[in-house]
């Protein structure tokens, strides 16, 4: 069965949040040890993070949740239509000139210079089609996926695919949806077995989470959104030796904004603000990321305490009772908490052929808003809801 038009599953002019999987091709562990060589290109999973910390800057979408594994991505996503739509023309254009310079000779030319940015917010029709394309899924997945490409290709001698092909959607239509889907991409490396917890799970949002609350800092690779100014650029081209700029280009590329951050910095927070109405952009003006909005009625406190005690529930079977506050946690957005461990570890039995995750009554909604009568999925999720 084909997978489902992009435009069926979310707008760009509308908020939804999407988890987004994208594979590598044949499933190859192109970012761990290759079974074949047993070269380890465990390191990539860094520039993918790395990656989409940039992105987070100068996109207007949130990143929620994610999990980099050696041959596959998870990342949750929210769209942010209403922050791009806050933001002037100019920024539009230097965020846009930061991911797309255009075609330049040489690599050390591709910084934006005041003039260029002039230029592009000049062009009225330009400047709105670049304003849908900042709040769209698609092209952020784009934009992540294709320079990973080139740059393995480089790295490895070879011309083709890294990634599989377009990634994989699911909509998420409810907050307890979201809180089990979040909560399985974390725990992703634990059920793979290749961590024990969430402590020791790196590249991870639940670990960047937990390694910032205990002061973690990090080099920022969120894009400079300074543009350069026209006449300085062409004095640095005109008297800086070649291999200087190169240098110079790469330096700024280990960080670009030369800022330490919180290693969370660049992700959504995870709770929403008590003190800010549900349709406040909460727009972020730091340049990490696209807004200040959380996403959980849950506090990190309760995030991690339910994540650390569902990490230990791996034997089927053998699963400990939740702990009454957990439970009532649960219970409030409707989840059935005696059946939690089995929502979050057999997520592939209820959720993985859906192209929509949530309770089943919210599932029905957004079937009838894709004029459908119900998602694939739908009637297995139910015995997890209340």
């Amino acid at each position: 069965m084909p997978r489902p038009k992009r435009d069926e599953q979310f707008e760009n002019g509308e908020i939804c949040i999407v988890h987004a999987v994208q594979r590598c091709v044949r499933r190859a562990f192109l970012a761990g040890v290759d079974a074949q060589t047993g070269k380890d290109y465990s390191f990539r999973k860094e520039w993918i993070r790395r990656r989409m910390e940039a992105l987070a800057s100068v996109f207007g979408i949130d990143v929620l949740s994610y999990a980099v594994m050696s041959n596959h991505l998870h990342v949750i996503l929210r769209n942010r239509p209403d922050v791009v739509a806050s933001w002037s023309n100019a920024e539009v254009a230097i965020r846009w000139l930061r991911v797309f310079p255009g075609r330049r000779m040489e690599e050390h030319l591709a910084e934006p210079t005041e003039h260029e940015v002039k230029v592009l917010a000049g062009n009225a029709e330009r400047i709105a089609e670049i304003r849908q394309r900042m709040s769209d899924i698609s092209w952020f997945m784009r934009s992540l996926a294709e320079p990973i490409s080139r740059l393995a290709n480089k790295q490895d001698e070879c011309t083709g695919r890294f990634w599989e092909g377009r990634f994989k959607a699911q909509r998420i239509v409810d907050e307890a949806g979201l809180l089990a889907c979040s909560m399985y991409v974390d725990l992703n490396p634990v059920r793979a077995a290749i961590a024990s917890d969430p402590e020791t799970s790196p590249h991870t949002s639940a670990f960047d989470r937990i390694q910032a609350s205990q002061g973690k800092r990090i080099d920022s690779a969120a894009f400079d959104l300074k543009p350069v100014p026209t006449e300085e650029a062409a004095r640095k081209i005109r008297e800086t030796p070649v291999e200087e700029l190169r240098e110079q280009q790469r330096a700024k590329k280990r960080n670009p904004t030369g800022k330490r951050i919180r290693r969370d910095a660049w992700l959504a927070p995870l709770t929403f603000s008590a003190d800010k109405l549900s349709s406040d952009a909460e727009v972020n003006r730091d340049g990490l990321r696209a807004s200040n909005k959380g996403f959980l009625h849950v506090s990190i406190r309760d995030y991690l305490r339910l994540l650390r005690w569902t990490a230990k529930q791996g034997v089927d079977g053998i699963a400990a009772k939740v702990p009454e506050s957990l439970a009532s946690t649960l219970s409030e957005i409707g989840i059935d908490a005696s059946m939690w461990r089995d929502l979050v570890w057999q997520w592939q039995k209820y959720f993985g052929k859906s192209i929509c995750v949530g309770s089943p009554e919210s599932m029905r909604r957004d079937a009838q808003r894709c004029g459908k009568h119900h998602h694939q999925g739908q009637a297995s999720a139910s015995a997890c809801f209340t």
